[in-house]
């Protein structure tokens, strides 16, 4: 089946509800976006990527309440954290039904994006999305859609095109250990703009 190139984002929502992958520019780099609750997407995410089986995507919400599906509950600290859009939090899971997201790992990284049209998308989609950036295992992730394309052609039914990627800056990965702030990767955040939250 032929793939399609559109500049709206709110083309890529049948495709998601059908359980296709779709690339999107997310705030930092492009990336195969699919629904989270989607166990058959997202191995198919990993499967055309050639991922490792043991690192987990991480997760676009739309907003804290979100993370209800996944039965967390985050602490004061961990929401304020979430509060600041585009910066990566990983939380505790305990729930077995997301093994195939969390890979054994009992934690999940999630993300509440920047870009006020993805917050939209995964609002009107009703579920989230896995994210992880638009490349194979161990390539340079697409900086625009023709390389998108060549990565991965009719393996992915939409591509939206935003443009070419002007910003190549990964999102800073946090953890709450302690009642304390761990920065794990300083990216799109700086520590000291993480720590201005407290």
């Amino acid at each position: 089946m032929p793939y399609k190139v559109s500049n709206n984002i709110f083309d890529a929502k049948e495709f998601l509800k059908l359980g296709k992958p779709a690339v999107i520019k997310t705030d930092t780099l492009y990336g195969i976006l699919g629904n989270a609750l989607n166990k058959s997407t997202v191995e198919y995410i990993y499967k055309i990527k050639g991922r490792k089986k043991e690192k987990p995507f991480i997760i676009l919400i739309s907003s804290i309440d979100d993370l209800e599906i996944f039965g967390i509950e985050p602490s004061e600290l961990e929401r304020k954290l979430l509060s600041l859009k585009g910066l990566t939090v990983i939380l505790n899971v305990n729930n077995s039904d997301f093994d195939y997201l969390h890979r054994g790992s009992f934690s999940l990284a999630f993300r509440i994006p920047k870009k006020e049209n993805l917050i939209k998308l995964i609002k009107e989609l009703k579920f989230p999305l896995v994210a992880p950036s638009c490349n194979p295992e161990g390539k340079e992730p697409a900086k625009n859609i023709k390389e998108a394309i060549n990565y991965f052609g009719e393996k992915i039914p939409i591509y939206i095109d935003e443009g070419k990627n002007e910003n190549n800056t990964a999102s800073s990965i946090v953890k709450v250990e302690n009642k304390k702030i761990k920065v794990l990767r300083e990216g799109n955040y700086s520590i000291r703009e993480i720590k201005n939250i407290l």
